[in-house]
């Protein structure tokens, strides 16, 4: 008996020694203050490793050669706005479904917001008044805004060598391709917007694609070990957390505008608000090294899990608009 004691000690302490060793490896890469210059050289280097880890350097080195193709499929009107149904090429292989919106009361150029859905969602629930997206892209599309929507909550990989991730990311960049091949938008006012899900892809889209000038992430902004439990690990993929956390992901961002939104009645096991604040210290490092900290904004309202529509209207009007 006292040997078998001894030996599950000994099996415990090695369990608990390799699980701390491991811990180790983990955000190799995690941002710390530096010059201007190292700053950027980080993000460029962080940007490049990921899309490695995401498996889209292929798609990203082959984009200008793989054609849109656009396809419209139905058009309606919303009275402030036109809503079109549009399907484009998002790889050579695959074409996928957008929803896209126009002003009709004045004349454009006009800023776009790619607007996310969560999970669950469909590319028309960001336009839902009665749901925690609170309407959010048909709001936007009734103050001047072209807005653009694409599905990203599929759990099943599309095509072979992909990685799912790499796939929901991949069909958000090709939506700012679309928007940029448009007369009507102007190309230097393209913004991204989502909540849960849509404000972990708005994370990935704001940090991985230079041209979105302003992000807004609702009821994601947390930490990697948090979400590590109770949580679905779609987000997880092979090299992720060896690399980075989520404070490093959003720091590619900067010094672009980004605001993050967390509810001070989110579940426990959710996106909370203090777990939020400890994240934006490590993000605002780099906002301070870029000089730019007011870029950075935090917004803790009084809901749960659900979009704070005043501050995103007003984010969005500042950051693309005025």
């Amino acid at each position: 008996m006292k040997r078998l004691l001894i030996l599950l000690i000994i099996f415990l302490f090695c369990i608990g020694h390799a699980s701390f060793a491991g811990t180790d490896t983990l955000r190799t890469m995690k941002y710390s203050s530096r010059s201007l210059n190292a700053a950027m050289n980080w993000q460029e280097n962080v940007r490049h490793r990921l899309f490695g880890l995401l498996k889209l350097d292929e798609l990203l080195s082959a984009r200008e050669n793989i054609a849109l193709n656009p396809k419209e499929l139905n058009s309606q009107d919303k009275g402030a706005y036109l809503l079109k149904e549009v399907e484009i090429n998002s790889t050579p292989g695959r074409r996928i479904r957008l929803i896209v919106t126009f002003p009709k009361n004045s004349t454009g150029p006009w800023p776009a917001v790619v607007c996310i859905h969560g999970h669950g969602g469909k590319d028309r629930s960001v336009y839902e008044k009665e749901s925690n997206f609170k309407g959010f892209a048909d709001a936007l599309a009734s103050r001047n805004f072209v807005t653009i929507a694409c599905m990203v909550s599929q759990h099943n990989v599309y095509e072979e060598g992909r990685l799912l991730m790499g796939e929901r990311l991949w069909d958000l960049i090709r939506c700012v391709d679309y928007l940029e091949s448009l007369t009507e938008v102007d190309k230097t006012r393209i913004g991204c917007g989502g909540l849960s899900l849509g404000g972990e892809m708005s994370m990935w889209l704001g940090a991985m694609d230079k041209r979105i000038q302003a992000t807004l992430s609702a009821g994601f902004l947390t930490k990697m070990d948090h979400i590590e439990k109770n949580h679905c690990l779609c987000w997880k993929f092979p090299g992720l957390r060896q690399l980075v956390d989520n404070a490093d992901i959003y720091s590619l961002i900067a010094p672009r505008a980004l605001q993050c939104q967390n509810g001070l009645k989110e579940p426990v096991k959710n996106f909370t608000v203090p777990i939020a604040r400890e994240a934006l210290k490590e993000i605002e490092v780099i906002y301070w090294d870029y000089e730019r900290p007011e870029n950075l904004n935090l917004d803790v309202h009084k809901g749960a899990h659900e979009i704070d529509l005043p501050e995103l209207l007003s984010f969005f009007r500042k950051q693309l608009a005025d």
